[in-house]
């Protein structure tokens, strides 16, 4: 939800990046020509000012009014630049921090010599390279926003039933539907789903961005999945038109919802919500809305439980679900799993109220789209957002999986941080 307190803020850090930036390129060009000194100069400040003002057009102008590929192209040419410039002044942060130990110590001396304290012209450098690298790797990552890879994963339990061994779940989630405009890429994808061979399909939510239409498209090519124990789907935070300005919620609706961190659906957004569950059941899709359904075979059974979105993040994101009333009824099925969009429901509620609960599957974070995972090894800035932000988790006898997210949101691309296809084999 956007607020202008927000947006001002956000500038405010934007104008102190600039300044940092600019500062360090009137050292960096200080010893060329006055006029090639200038000419660089110049271009800071036009690629600087398109940025702040598409700023103020994204925040201040009414979203409906704004053509998706614009706002798109927009948001991604502002990501790019100014997250490429943080990472940079942060050298130059550290060489102030130099500087002003530098000058502490000196004050000390009897009379300093009056001499300043010059900017280190290696940091600045080392500044401006390294925002010129992760600049390039935004760019790269453009092409990595169909790139889907298969994430496989065997999975031990001691109470699975026998009957369920061998068993495999494809898991996707975050398709962001509003998003994916290649149609031919998105076929793909859903095919390399099926070439998996799944015995059930589990969405674990975020079909759209903001509004149901965004499916209407895409409609036809996620109606090829299928799978024989069925295709199955929980409501995820995007799907419930929380982002978009409904015409009929008043103004003190909306700052009521964004004090209290709780959504009163107005008539348009529920019939919205509606329409996109009925959309999901015209494909074959099963949505499990605070509900569970159990699974039987060869006279064995296992629980599948859905919850709509539950968040252990406060006011950030908004809770509809009602975990006591998805579980009612499954407590004597020796085996369950949970499907909940957002991570962090796991640690609030699923690990302390529901021990029983053995494989947990969410999304929602994408791991940020942007991030380094190496063997042994990964790191993303969603972390610090997260404590369980992508692949598996295990605490005691309990897992959590949370999927990387298919489709993608805001910056249309993925540097390190793939879109995903989740293979469990339950053994």
């Amino acid at each position: 939800m956007r607020t202008t307190g927000a947006a001002i803020i956000i500038f405010f850090i934007i104008l102190i990046i600039e300044t940092y930036v600019y500062q360090s390129l009137k050292l960096l060009v200080k010893n060329l020509s006055a006029k090639k000194a200038r000419l660089i100069i110049t271009i800071h400040w036009i690629i600087a000012a398109f940025c702040m003002a598409a700023f103020l057009y994204l925040q201040f102008s009414p979203r409906t009014a704004q053509p998706e590929t614009i706002r798109t192209y927009l948001f991604t040419v502002i990501f790019a630049v100014y997250l490429s410039k943080f990472f940079g002044v942060i050298f130059l942060f550290i060489d102030d921090i130099r500087r002003f130990i530098l000058f502490i110590a000196r004050s000390r001396k009897a009379e300093s010599s009056g001499k300043k304290i010059s900017r280190s012209k290696f940091l600045n450098w080392m500044g401006l390279s390294f925002g010129g690298v992760m600049f390039g790797s935004l760019m790269i990552g453009l092409k990595n926003k169909y790139n889907y890879k298969i994430f496989t994963h065997f999975l031990g339990f001691n109470n699975l039933p026998n009957a369920f061994k061998g068993l495999k779940i494809v898991q996707i989630s975050d398709i962001h539907s509003g998003s994916l405009k290649n149609k031919e890429a998105v076929a793909k994808g859903v095919e390399l789903i099926m070439q998996q061979n799944p015995d059930i399909i589990l969405f674990t939510g975020d079909l759209v961005n903001l509004v149901a239409e965004e499916f209407e498209p895409l409609k036809d090519i996620f109606k090829r999945l299928n799978a024989p124990m069925g295709v199955y789907s929980i409501m995820g935070n995007h799907d419930y038109g929380d982002y978009y300005n409904w015409d009929d919620k008043t103004p003190e609706q909306k700052k009521k919802d964004f004090e209290t961190g709780r959504t009163v659906l107005s008539p348009l957004q529920k019939k919205n919500i509606d329409y996109l569950q009925d959309m999901q059941r015209s494909i074959g899709w099963k949505m499990l809305n605070d509900e569970h359904v159990i699974l039987e075979k060869d006279g064995e059974k296992i629980a599948l439980i859905g919850v709509q979105n539950i968040t252990g993040k406060g006011k950030r994101f908004q809770t509809y679900g009602n975990m006591a009333k998805a579980y009612q009824g499954v407590k004597d099925i020796p085996f369950k799993i949970l499907m909940s969009h957002d991570p962090s429901h796991w640690d609030t509620e699923v690990l302390s109220k529901y021990p029983d609960i053995d494989l947990t599957l969410a999304g929602h974070t994408h791991g940020m789209q942007f991030g380094i995972e190496l063997p042994g090894f990964k790191l993303s800035p969603s972390r610090f957002m997260f404590k369980h932000w992508a692949g598996l988790y295990k605490q005691g006898k309990q897992m959590l999986y949370v999927n990387r997210g298919f489709g993608f949101i805001g910056y249309p691309g993925r540097v390190g941080i793939m879109p995903e296809i989740t293979v469990l084999n339950l053994g």
